[in-house]
């Protein structure tokens, strides 16, 4: 699926998605900073994901984990530090919250910065147990 709005456009087409893009992107950020291009390209690959483009150019990604029935989780949504106060993000939320695929699923995210954003686009605080990747794994 494709939307525009004057200049932009936002697609789930991954194979516009610019790994290096996203990759310089998401190393901005608190929870994936440490995430390698190799592990954001499988996450990518297993995932429903969105891109934001100018004009052709990425300047934003989501993406969403789903069953494309019951639940879907958004992930790593980001826009470029020079986009953001443009509504670009909201706009970027709505298509995901739009897609064919899932708009009948319910929604969750997790963040620590940015709930009053979320708040307005209708989520709310709730309880969410976590086991974090360290847990389980075997030692070498």
């Amino acid at each position: 699926m494709e939307w525009f709005k004057t200049e932009f456009m936002i697609s789930d087409d991954e194979k516009l998605i610019d790994i290096k893009v996203v990759t310089q992107l998401l190393s901005n950020t608190y929870w994936a900073s440490n995430r390698t291009e190799q592990t954001i390209e499988k996450s990518i690959k297993n995932s429903l994901s969105f891109g934001l483009y100018e004009s052709g150019k990425q300047i934003g990604f989501a993406r969403v984990v789903t069953d494309k029935a019951v639940f879907s989780w958004i992930m790593d949504v980001v826009i470029d530090d020079s986009y953001r106060g443009k509504g670009l993000g909201q706009w970027l939320m709505n298509c995901i919250f739009e897609h064919l695929e899932i708009k009948d699923t319910a929604f969750a995210l997790a963040t620590t910065d940015a709930q009053n954003f979320y708040k307005k686009l209708g989520f709310q605080d709730n309880q969410c147990m976590t086991r974090p990747i360290a847990i389980g794994r075997k030692s070498k």
